[in-house]
C-alpha cells in the first residue's frame, strides 16, 4: 500500500456461516477423511454417508435413465421452469404421494425443489422470525441446525428414545414448546436412527402438535425404504389433524442423490397454512431462489409412473441383507453396541463404550484414528447430536460392508484396554 499504510477493507468473511457449515455432515466427514493414510493401498470403505449410488448393486432403474435422456433429446425442457415447478411434474408427484394417503393432493400442494435440502432451506427461511424457535430431533440430520443457525431461528432439541425404538419423547416436546414455537421436525424412516414410526406413534405426534398449535415438518426423503416389521406410513395421513409439510425427493428411493430433484408438499386439509400466509411465503422464497433443472422436471412423470415394483423390491432386499449383516457383526465388536436393529433408511446408530478402549477419548477421536489406520469412514455421533455414538451406513455392497466391519473389529482389537 502507499507509504506502507494498511488499507481498511469494508468486507470480511461471515463467521456465523462458517460455524454453521462446520457442524454439517459434509463438514465433519471432510475432517475425518483428511486423516486417511496415503500409505494404505486398500480401498476406502465409506460407512459415513448416505449415497450408495457408487455401488453397482444400487444402480438406478433404466426407466429413470431413459426418462432423463428422452427429456433432454426432446428439446422441450431447455427453458426456465415456473417458480413452483412444471405442472406435469407437480401433478405426477401429487399422484405418486396420493397412493399412500386417504385424500387427494392437488398439483397446487406441490412445490419442486433442488433436492430435499432446498425444501428444508425454504421451510426454515419461511418460519424464521425474531424470537421464534423450532423443535428438532436428537439424534437428527444436522442440516436443520445449520440452516436454522444461518437464519437466526432458535433450535430446541427433543430426544428420540433408543430404548423405545427411537420414538419421539412427546413429553419432552410438550415441555420445550412455548408461544414462540413454530414447528417440530420428524424424520421417518429415520436418519440417523434407522427407525420406522408406527401409525399409532405418528398419530400421537400429530395430536401433540395440534395441542401446541405448531406444524409438523415431516422429512420423508427415505420414504418407503422400510424393510422390517413396520410399514412406512407418511405423516400426511394426519393432515386433517394438524398442518403437515412433507419434504422428500427421488434421491434415495431411486438412488440418484446427484440429480437433485425434491419436493415440498402441504398436507393441510383445513387450509391453515394458506390462511396463515405460509403458502404465500413458500412461493416468495422460491421466487428468490434457484429451481431444479428443467429437463429433470420433464423426466419426473415417466420416472414416477413407470418404475416397476421389482426395482424397489430389489433395493429393499439388499438393504435388508446389509442391515442383517451390520446388526450381526456389531455383536462381535465389544466396544460398540446397537440398541435397535435398523428397520428403515440406510443407517444405524451404535453406542461407543470408551471404557473398553485404551487411547481413545471420544467419538471424534475414534473416527479420526479409524480413518487413518483402517481407511474406514464413519460419522461421529456428535455430528448428529449424540456424543460418543456413531452413525454407520450399511447402504454399500455386502462384501464391502463385511470388509469394513472386519476392519473396525481389527481396530478395536488393536486399541482394546489391556486387563
Amino acid at each position: 500500500m502507499e507509504n506502507g499504510s494498511k488499507k481498511r477493507w469494508g468486507f470480511q468473511g461471515n463467521q456465523e456461516l462458517n460455524m454453521a457449515a462446520a457442524v454439517t455432515i459434509r463438514g465433519v466427514l471432510g475432517k475425518v477423511m483428511l486423516n486417511l493414510s496415503e500409505e494404505d493401498n486398500r480401498p476406502v470403505i465409506p460407512l459415513g454417508h448416505g449415497d450408495p449410488s457408487a455401488f453397482p448393486c444400487f444402480r438406478t432403474t433404466p426407466v429413470a435413465e431413459d426418462a432423463i435422456a428422452d427429456a433432454v433429446r426432446s428439446a422441450k425442457f431447455n427453458s426456465y421452469a415456473p417458480t413452483v415447478g412444471l405442472l406435469p411434474a407437480r401433478r405426477a408427484v401429487a399422484e405418486y404421494l396420493c397412493r399412500d394417503l386417504p385424500y387427494q393432493l392437488s398439483p397446487d400442494d406441490i412445490y419442486l425443489t433442488i433436492g430435499c435440502t432446498q425444501a428444508i432451506e425454504i421451510m426454515i427461511q419461511v418460519l424464521a422470525r425474531p424470537g421464534a424457535n423450532i423443535l428438532l430431533p436428537r439424534p437428527g440430520f444436522p442440516f436443520y441446525e445449520a440452516r436454522a443457525a444461518a437464519d437466526n431461528l432458535e433450535v430446541r432439541h427433543f430426544d428420540l428414545l433408543p430404548e423405545h425404538g427411537w420414538e419421539v419423547d412427546l413429553e419432552a416436546v410438550k415441555a420445550l414448546a412455548d408461544e414462540n414455537t413454530v414447528a417440530m421436525v420428524i424424520i421417518n424412516p429415520g436418519n440417523p436412527s434407522g427407525s420406522v414410526f408406527t401409525y399409532e406413534h405418528l398419530k400421537k405426534v400429530a395430536e401433540t402438535a395440534r395441542k401446541l398449535g405448531i406444524m409438523v415438518i415431516s422429512d420423508e426423503v427415505y420414504g418407503h425404504l422400510a424393510f422390517g416389521s413396520k410399514p412406512f406410513v407418511p405423516m400426511g395421513v394426519f393432515g386433517s389433524i394438524v398442518p403437515i409439510v412433507t419434504v422428500g425427493s427421488i434421491s434415495k428411493r431411486w438412488v440418484v442423490p446427484g440429480w437433485r430433484l425434491g419436493w415440498l408438499v402441504t398436507n393441510d386439509l383445513n387450509g391453515i397454512l394458506r390462511k396463515s400466509g405460509v403458502v404465500e411465503s413458500i412461493i416468495s422464497s422460491l421466487n428468490i431462489s434457484s429451481d431444479p433443472a428443467t429437463f429433470i422436471q420433464g423426466a419426473v412423470p415417466e420416472i414416477l409412473e413407470k418404475t416397476k415394483e421389482d426395482f424397489f423390491s430389489n433395493t429393499i432386499s439388499i438393504l435388508r441383507e446389509c442391515a442383517d449383516i451390520i446388526h450381526d457383526r456389531i455383536k462381535g465388536i465389544p466396544c460398540i453396541t446397537c440398541p435397535q436393529k435398523p428397520e428403515g433408511s440406510m443407517f444405524v446408530m451404535v453406542k461407543l463404550n470408551l471404557s473398553l478402549l485404551e487411547d481413545i477419548d471420544d467419538d471424534v477421536e475414534f473416527c479420526m484414528k479409524l480413518s487413518k489406520e483402517e481407511s474406514v469412514i464413519v460419522l461421529p455421533g456428535v455430528a448428529v447430536g449424540m456424543k460418543n455414538w456413531l452413525r454407520v451406513t450399511f447402504a454399500i455392497d455386502p462384501p464391502s460392508l463385511e470388509d469394513g466391519l472386519g476392519r473396525i473389529k481389527a481396530f478395536y482389537q488393536r486399541h482394546a484396554k489391556k486387563e
